[in-house]
């Protein structure tokens, strides 16, 4: 069970959005067999201005970096981390002008997935661990 404490100067718009994050997060850990991309698309989501527009950098608390801590911590086991990897290549093939913008993710937010994000990433061969760097 997740519990959150919500302060005062917490925005409404934000607290929704981190608590939208860790529902999904919570949804995502019950159904550890594998990840699915649409779970990854929601995270990955809540940085769409940055990969849109190429702005505001995203910064570690922001709730574009807090999905990207998500992501992590959805990338618990290979498997897990691989399906994470392809629904992320996925993604940059789909998001081909802003493919940069989406690499770049992880080291703004000072995480690392355990694997580049990078087109010739060959995501079958992903097995190093996720951590924060």
């Amino acid at each position: 069970m997740v519990r959150m404490v919500i302060s005062h100067e917490m925005g409404g718009q934000k607290a929704v959005k981190v608590m939208g994050i860790l529902m999904v997060l919570s949804w995502a850990q019950t159904t550890m067999a594998a990840i699915d991309c649409s779970t990854v698309t929601a995270l990955v989501s809540a940085c769409s201005t940055f990969i849109t527009y190429g702005a505001p950098d995203p910064i570690p608390g922001s709730p574009c970096c807090d999905a990207v801590v998500g992501l992590n911590s959805i990338a618990d086991s290979i498997d897990n981390r691989r399906s994470v990897c392809r629904c992320l290549m996925g993604l940059i093939a789909t998001y081909n002008p802003n493919a940069t913008a989406i690499a770049t993710l992880p080291g703004f937010c000072g995480i690392s997935l355990g694997f580049n994000l990078d087109p010739n990433t060959d995501c079958n061969l992903v097995d190093g661990a996720a951590s924060n760097e």
